[in-house]
């Protein structure tokens, strides 16, 4: 699976402004909204949901906030780099700076968890972790995001 099957140019944000992590959850519930049409409010109602079960921040400032909505009809995922770092719970209590948000359809079952380890392999490596807190841009951002996976992170 293809992070480019997963995420849109217009799903990058390079410089989101947020003060906490309800804030950030709130802006990329709006962002996702905005792509997909749905609820904002029923978006964010499920991130939070999630985040009630253990913190999606795991770990070298990253966080995958994810979770599924019945009306949604595929995968959809947003992109934040924040413009400054925020405390998101981590499990290494790192602040967090890099946020990749992933929604998927209630019947999704195998792509989901598919997709969230797709996202975990890019996020593991310290290249492209380096490269997207590196890249001033949204095309750079989306760039570094869809490059092939290295054979070595299957």
């Amino acid at each position: 699976m293809n992070l480019g099957d997963l995420i849109s140019p217009e799903a990058v944000f390079p410089s989101l402004k947020v003060k906490n992590k309800k804030q950030a959850l709130q802006e990329l519930a709006q962002k996702a909204a905005a792509l997909t049409g749905l609820d904002a409010r029923e978006i964010f109602e499920t991130l939070l949901q999630r985040e009630r079960l253990g913190s999606t921040g795991v770990g070298r400032g990253i966080a995958i906030p994810h979770g599924r909505i019945a009306a949604l009809p595929n995968i959809v995922s947003v992109f934040a780099r924040l413009a400054e770092p925020i405390d998101f719970d981590a499990l290494d209590e790192e602040p967090v700076d890099l946020i990749f948000l992933l929604l998927a359809p209630e019947h999704a079952g195998a792509d989901h968890l598919k997709a969230l380890a797709r996202i975990s392999r890019l996020l593991r490596e310290p290249a492209t972790i380096e490269k997207l807190r590196a890249s001033k841009d949204r095309a750079a951002l989306y760039s570094v995001l869809t490059e092939p996976a290295t054979s070595h992170a299957a």
